[in-house]
C-alpha cells in the first residue's frame, strides 16, 4: 500500500529557503549589514564640512568628526570591507569618460571623486543594481542607496536603514543633510533620482 506524506507549511518553507542559491542568500545577509552598518554611524558626532581634504590612499577618509553625505555610503561600505575610494578611483581611470564632466577635470582626483554624489550614481549605475524609482515605499528595501535632487538643482545621497516610520510605511533614511550622520523620515521629502543595490 503506497504511503503518503503530509507537510505542514512550515515544513515546506524550510526546504523552499534551503534551496534557494547560496548567493541570493548571502545578499540579502549582506544588505541587512550595509544597514546595520550605517546605523552605527548615527552613533558619531559628524559636522558638516563639504570641504575639500588631501587623503590618503587607498582606504582615505577625512577627519572622523566631519563629513558630507557621500562619506556616509564611504563609512558604511568600509565597515564592510569595500573602499568605495579605491573602487571609484579605478574605475575612473580606466572609464573617466563614462563618469560626468561637471567640474571640468581632465583627469581623476582619488581625494575627492569618490565624494562626489554623481560619481557614485555613476559608479553604482555601472556595478550595481539599478532599481526602480516609485513612490511605492515598498520597493526602498534596507540597504539601498537612494539619491535626490534638492532644490537649487544639488544632488544628494543616503541609505535605507531598516527601521521603519512611526506609522510603519516606509524605510528611514541614513544620510547627513547638514546636521551630521542622522537618522530621518525623509524618503519622500525630495525628488528622488537614483535608487540602487550594490553588493561589492
Amino acid at each position: 500500500m503506497p504511503r503518503y506524506y503530509i507537510f505542514s507549511p512550515f515544513l515546506i518553507g524550510i526546504l523552499i529557503f534551503s534551496l534557494l542559491p547560496l548567493g541570493l542568500n548571502s545578499q540579502s545577509v549582506f544588505f541587512k549589514s550595509l544597514a546595520d552598518s550605517a546605523l552605527t554611524l548615527t552613533k558619531q558626532n559628524v559636522k558638516y564640512n563639504p570641504n575639500y581634504f588631501s587623503i590618503t590612499y587607498p582606504n582615505g577618509d577625512v577627519p572622523a568628526n566631519i563629513g558630507v553625505c557621500t562619506d556616509v555610503v564611504i563609512r558604511a561600505y568600509r565597515k564592510l570591507g569595500i573602499d568605495l575610494q579605491k573602487e571609484i578611483h579605478e574605475d575612473m581611470k580606466t572609464h573617466f569618460e563614462k563618469y560626468p564632466n561637471i567640474w571640468g577635470l581632465t583627469k581623476t582626483d582619488r581625494n575627492i571623486d569618490h565624494r562626489r554624489v554623481p560619481n557614485q550614481m555613476k559608479f553604482f549605475e555601472r556595478h550595481g543594481e539599478v532599481l526602480e524609482i516609485s513612490n511605492n515605499p515598498d520597493i526602498y528595501l534596507p540597504g539601498n542607496i537612494v539619491c535626490w535632487n534638492l532644490s537649487g538643482g544639488q544632488t544628494h545621497i543616503g541609505i535605507v536603514s531598516n527601521i521603519r516610520s512611526n506609522d510603519g510605511k516606509r524605510y528611514l533614511i541614513i544620510h547627513n543633510i547638514g546636521a551630521g550622520q542622522v537618522l530621518e523620515d525623509c524618503l519622500f521629502d525630495f525628488k528622488i533620482i537614483g535608487h540602487y543595490r550594490y553588493g561589492g
